[in-house]
């Protein structure tokens, strides 16, 4: 692709919408994370011109001629320049379906680890409704650990950040990205549903990329340095395993990747 140069595109490519007259800074550039007013000009007849950034001459968002597939393997690599076209230039509203859809699978994955590990021999329509509570209660659990885990590094960036920075961080921009950064728990149902001898090993490297994405959005969406979004996602996962332990204390089968698995037959 050529630096600013026209291309023939047909107008609806770009879905991120940038207008072509002046307007506040929404945007972001993908490369240095300078604001800018624009992503490209639409001349007639659907000809493009991408804008140019102008503190590092790089265009402002290369992405926006890219097929929506490539966009997503760039963003499962964890490249920053993806994770800004996402979180900056595009307009996704699936926060919440995502994070509801991502603790369903959860609940789910530890639900089914319970089941599996349980003996009852009680009749079918008690079964049926302990399992059915079950299932909530891992729910909530879950609900619970999430939102430790966000409070965690909520509360050490209210801390540090100020003492770096002359503003607070945006939470809301910041949640959205966390939300959007934790869609590898979608991976939990496949490795259920083929279940091997390695689930186990599997589980936990889904939670490690999870964390790994969580880390790369506290990067791009505040512009931090890494040593500081490192110590806010162990932070978080610090309060996550109090939480977890809190739950064990209580004596609440919680099946948590924080807590330490018991020996299953998987």
């Amino acid at each position: 692709m050529g630096t600013g140069g026209r291309r023939g595109t047909r107008s609806g490519k770009g879905t991120e919408g940038a207008a072509t007259v002046a307007s506040p800074c929404l945007y972001r550039c993908i490369e240095c994370n300078r604001e800018a007013q624009e992503l490209y000009r639409d001349y007639s007849h659907g000809v493009l011109k991408i804008t140019i950034c102008k503190s590092c001459q790089k265009p402002v968002d290369k992405y926006i001629e890219y097929d929506p597939v490539i966009i997503l393997i760039n963003a499962i690599l964890c490249k920053a320049q993806a994770y800004r076209h996402i979180l900056f230039n595009t307009k996704i509203n699936i926060h919440g379906k995502l994070c509801m859809f991502c603790l369903l699978c959860e609940a789910y994955l530890r639900w089914w680890q319970l089941q599996d590990s349980s003996q009852n021999t009680a009749p079918d329509d008690l079964i049926r409704y302990a399992k059915e509570w079950d299932f909530y209660r891992m729910f909530v659990i879950a609900s619970f650990e999430q939102a430790a885990f966000f409070a965690g590094i909520f509360a050490f960036l209210w801390v540090e950040l100020p003492m770096t920075t002359k503003k607070k961080p945006n939470f809301v921009l910041l949640l959205k990205a966390l939300l959007l950064s934790s869609y590898g728990k979608l991976l939990l149902i496949p490795a259920v549903i083929w279940e091997h001898d390695y689930t186990p090993l599997c589980l936990r490297l889904i939670k490690v990329f999870v964390l790994t994405s969580n880390f790369q959005a506290i990067r791009v969406t505040l512009n931090t340095n890494r040593r500081l979004s490192l110590l806010a996602v162990l932070s978080g996962l610090l309060l996550e395993s109090i939480m977890v332990y809190f739950f064990q204390r209580m004596e609440w089968d919680v099946g948590s990747d924080c807590a330490v698995y018991k020996s299953q037959d998987f």
